[in-house]
């Protein structure tokens, strides 16, 4: 299974690339919407763990830019504020598979890459 996670937070997605390795999954950590973008123009992925308020760009680009050159990739979302709590995230964005708060344990989040990224 290959992973891209984007976090502006070093420390956080460093703390969730380590436990989403452990299902045995090659991962990459970028922090921007550019990086993203770069790294989804020269590799497939199957599962992307993307923070909603980024730093440097966009996470709505992302996931539309997933959409059109990985459209079999599903985004898990994660988030520390309430914006698209009601759920509406799903209804916006195609390749959403779940929104998650950025508080969740490492390995519950591990989990549900785990478990989106090998379903059918």
């Amino acid at each position: 299974m290959r992973v891209l996670i984007v976090e502006s937070d070093p420390n956080l997605g460093w703390l969730w690339k380590r436990h989403v390795e452990r299902f045995s999954a090659a991962v990459t950590l970028v922090g921007s919407q550019q990086e993203a973008v770069d790294h989804l123009e020269n590799a497939e992925v199957e599962i992307i763990v993307l923070d909603l308020v980024l730093t440097n760009g966009s996470a709505i680009a992302v996931a539309d830019y997933a959409a059109y050159r990985c459209p079999e990739a599903k985004v898990v979302f994660v988030t520390n504020t309430t914006f698209f709590s009601d759920g509406s995230i799903f209804q916006h964005i195609p390749n959403a598979c779940a929104f998650l708060p950025s508080a969740t344990a490492p390995e519950d989040l591990a989990a549900a890459v785990e478990h989106y990224g090998t379903a059918s």
